[in-house]
């Protein structure tokens, strides 16, 4: 999955009085700072040297760190980017939205594609078929990829499914009903309507309309 990093750019020093030279650098100084995951950081600095900051330990790979032993304006600039809510906290990476590219923070070990708050899907919402237009609604978001999950009557993977061989085969499988109907909030789905299934770039969130 690709991380995104926070812009390179010095942050707004609140008041320069009560801080320390190395707190005061970490905000002044033009970085930028990439969440790799389990707590790792990756903190492109003002001189375009590339450090590696755990965290949880507070350690650095910088010489300020390594040889002084001290608390770097890496480890202050990303723990100021987290509280300031620039950057993922330990957990979690920052990745672009499948749909709309803005920055989203997800759990680093959440199964790509990910989606920000507007384009995430759950149980009961109502999507668009990518490929018909059709509107639908969802039953169910499943872990299980669009390679691993086999359509009976059709002798093939949803991934193979012809209407899905221009989508992703790694996503997760998503069923959903047409046409589009209530579903209860426990994901139950009468018995009349026939669940189908998508791979889960197929299908985007529905902007509401006034009959819905």
């Amino acid at each position: 999955m690709k991380t995104t990093a926070s812009p390179k750019a010095p942050l707004p020093v609140p008041s320069a009085d009560h801080l320390t030279e190395r707190s005061r650098r970490a905000r002044t100084e033009p970085m930028s700072v990439l969440a790799l995951g389990d707590g790792l950081y990756e903190v492109e600095s003002a001189s375009d040297h590339t450090y590696l900051v755990d965290l949880e330990a507070g350690r650095c790979t910088c010489p300020d760190h390594v040889f002084r032993e001290a608390r770097c304006k890496h480890v202050r600039r990303v723990a100021i980017e987290i509280t300031e809510g620039r950057t993922p906290p330990p957990g979690e990476i920052a990745v672009a939205c499948h749909d709309c590219g803005e920055t989203c923070f997800v759990a680093d070990d959440d199964p790509a594609p990910c989606y920000c708050d507007d384009h995430a899907i759950s149980p009961g919402d109502t999507v668009v078929d990518r490929e018909t237009g059709d509107r639908l609604t969802v039953v169910d978001v499943s872990e299980l990829r669009a390679d691993a999950v086999e359509i009976g009557a059709a002798d093939c993977t949803v991934a193979e499914y012809g209407s899905n061989e221009d989508y992703d085969s790694d996503v997760p499988v998503v069923g959903a009903v047409y046409p589009h109907a209530t579903v209860a909030a426990n994901g139950v789905v009468p018995s009349s309507l026939t669940v189908y299934v998508f791979p889960r770039t197929r299908l985007e969130r529905a902007t509401p309309r006034a009959s819905d």
